[in-house]
């Protein structure tokens, strides 16, 4: 099954015919970049679920614009945005004019971040290396790097994923990679 399948069932309006093929193809896909924005197992496999359904009710308005993939890439990172917007600590501003601490500072900056990326079935520790390394990224770039190295998108789905434009992702890219070497290289 490729996605020139799936994209025919759509043309021919056969909506569950191409849901039934689509599912297993992107679900766990979905399920990393869910994870990448989420940083939580249960949030991710939530997400998965929340974004399969939407992905459902909208396939009769899919327009063939975009790559199948890219559009449930923004379904997906639209989805878990919106999650962690809901899940954003509400702390007041006087809390922090004092003399804010750094734990809360880096609660609030960055939200919890566990330490796994691959699906929960996986457990790889050259993969919990290179999730402990994404956590210390600043999360867009981690974002960037997840969809183009981890789900091996083009520049140009990488883009469109995040909704910004193509240089962009090139430079988020770019100082991703200098920031991990710099990463390695004080571990060493």
């Amino acid at each position: 099954m490729d996605e020139a399948d799936i994209l025919a069932r759509l043309r021919a309006r056969e909506f569950r015919a191409a849901f039934e093929l689509l599912l297993p193809r992107y679900r766990d896909h979905v399920y990393r970049l869910a994870w990448s924005l989420l940083r939580d197992q249960a949030a991710a496999e939530d997400a998965v679920q929340d974004v399969m359904l939407r992905v459902w009710r909208a396939l009769p308005g899919y327009n063939f614009k975009a790559a199948l993939g890219t559009w449930i890439y923004a379904i997906t990172r639209n989805s878990c945005l919106s999650e962690l917007r809901k899940k954003r600590p509400q702390v007041p501003l006087e809390d922090y004019l004092d003399h804010p601490d750094e734990d809360q500072l880096e609660g609030v900056a960055h939200g919890a971040r566990e330490s796994a990326f691959a699906a929960p079935d996986q457990d790889d520790s050259a993969l919990e290396s290179v999730a402990r390394l994404l956590d210390r990224l600043p999360e867009r770039y981690a974002q960037a790097v997840t969809l183009f190295y981890m789900e091996d998108k083009s520049y140009e789905q990488t883009a469109a994923s995040l909704g910004v434009p193509l240089g962009t992702v090139k430079a988020m890219l770019h100082r991703a990679r200098k920031r991990l070497v710099e990463l390695v290289e004080s571990e060493q």
